[in-house]
């Protein structure tokens, strides 16, 4: 995400009963989970007597693209959590210079089976469904003015939304994390142009996958592989990677560095190159 990533994690409330880091970051659609994926852990700090919250800024700086995403997450009973999220982006080179996309991301997770960090003599993972409503702004701003709708694109809708399931295993003797997501979805670059197009307009399974190892209670470094739909002929898609560390001296505070690679973006319009650089999100919390 761009100049390097940040997540920030505190405020005071709740019981904060949660060992270090087994709230999760924010990942970019506002879910607890790495940069690219969904994990089923429950934000915040909270056991299952109690609840937290947090807000979170993330920014990503590519080639020709930035992207801010921000928002706010809450954890109740350690079970339920619900989030609320905005994506800002904008091009920022090439032909399309000051083109302007946002989408606003709604979004619940419910644990339904396990736990992350009390499982630990069992194989089983701690597993988690959730549901992303995503509303997609008009496409404004550079050589399209005033703008026009994600459908001028080839996107069948300017709204959609993403079903998904997640399984986190933490395997506290070795120092590992790690996840694996199953999300259904018609969202082409997340959201930003739409749902669904001129290619398909199906919901079909993509795949979320995290490897964390932690150095200490308060650092871990991470890759992430995440896949993506082709829908549009307009746009290249391509599935995105990324390498993170987290550090979290507290429970109040984390801050996440990455360098990520989101693939080929609007392809057909001239951008040759993969779009990667790096990112930075910061997270505050209880």
């Amino acid at each position: 995400m761009f100049a390097p990533p940040l997540h920030a994690q505190g405020f005071a409330g709740g019981d904060q009963g949660k060992l270090l880091l087994t709230g999760g970051g924010t990942q970019a659609e506002g879910a607890a989970g790495g940069g690219l994926a969904a994990w089923a852990l429950i934000t915040g700090y909270g056991t299952r007597d109690s609840y937290g919250a947090n807000v979170h800024s993330t920014l990503v700086k590519t080639s020709d693209y930035r992207l801010h995403s921000y928002g706010v997450g809450v954890g109740i009973n350690d079970r339920v959590e619900l989030s609320l999220n905005r994506q800002d982006f904008k091009v920022t080179g090439g032909a399309l210079n000051g083109v302007e996309a946002g989408q606003d991301i709604f979004g619940v997770k419910v644990k339904v089976l396990g736990d992350a960090v009390y499982g630990q003599d069992s194989l089983l993972p701690q597993v988690a469904v959730g549901v992303m409503h995503k509303r997609t702004d008009d496409i404004t701003g550079g050589v399209l003015g005033a703008g026009i709708k994600a459908t001028a694109l080839g996107a069948k809708k300017d709204s959609g939304t993403d079903i998904y399931v997640a399984a986190t295993k933490l395997l506290l003797s070795q120092s590992l994390l790690l996840n694996g997501t199953v999300r259904f979805t018609k969202a082409n670059q997340f959201g930003l142009l739409g749902f669904g197009g001129d290619l398909k307009d199906e919901y079909r399974p993509e795949f979320e996958a995290t490897v964390l190892y932690l150095f200490s209670r308060s650092f871990a470094v991470a890759t992430e592989y995440r896949t993506k739909p082709r829908n549009l002929s307009a746009d290249k898609e391509q599935d995105a990677w990324d390498m993170f560390f987290v550090w979290a001296p507290n429970k109040h505070f984390s801050l996440v560095g990455a360098y990520l690679n989101l693939g080929k973006i609007l392809d057909s319009q001239g951008y040759t190159s993969k779009q990667k650089g790096p990112y930075v999100s910061v997270q505050v919390g209880f």
